[in-house]
């Protein structure tokens, strides 16, 4: 019985090694390591500011990064394949679905907002607000514009 044991081992030992090998390592990406880049005009009203980007390798269809909003400043009404995930990192906001009341969000909420859903979000006119963003692809595809929110959907 331990002349078999030790076979087995023996066979099985190289194929967890050659799986072992294939695996990614982790990686870090230190802060301030990749560029800021502004929101695009089309798809925010005010200054936006988008950090820390992230996309996870596949089979994983994870991507997202940090977006700071000044005072005023906020996504056009936009749709998500598979949803998204805010966490309020600073300060406060709104976040409105189609057809419905804006919502207040503050440092500490985490926000679903579920796939298909037409919304925006951005910061108080008051107030800046920085949010960590996570959403999944679908097809490539992880966000869908449309319109600009306009001054009078926008809560004052």
């Amino acid at each position: 019985m331990k002349i078999f044991l030790i076979t087995l081992a023996a066979l099985l030992l190289p194929g967890t090694q050659a799986i072992a090998a294939t695996q990614e390592a982790v990686t870090v990406s230190p802060a301030g390591s990749q560029p800021t880049t502004l929101g695009a005009p089309e798809y925010f009203t005010g200054t936006a500011k988008v950090d820390s980007r992230f996309k996870g390798s596949a089979p994983a269809r994870i991507s997202g990064g940090t977006v700071s909003f000044e005072a005023g400043a906020r996504t056009a009404w936009h749709t998500h394949p598979l949803g998204q995930t805010l966490i309020i990192s600073s300060g406060t906001g709104w976040v409105q679905e189609w057809e419905r009341s804006a919502q207040p969000i503050k440092t500490g909420d985490v926000v679903w907002i579920p796939p298909g859903v037409k919304h925006w979000h951005g910061a108080s006119a008051t107030e800046p607000m920085v949010h960590i963003a996570v959403s999944e692809s679908q097809d490539g595809n992880t966000v869908t514009w449309m319109e600009k929110v306009t001054d009078d959907q926008y809560p004052q």
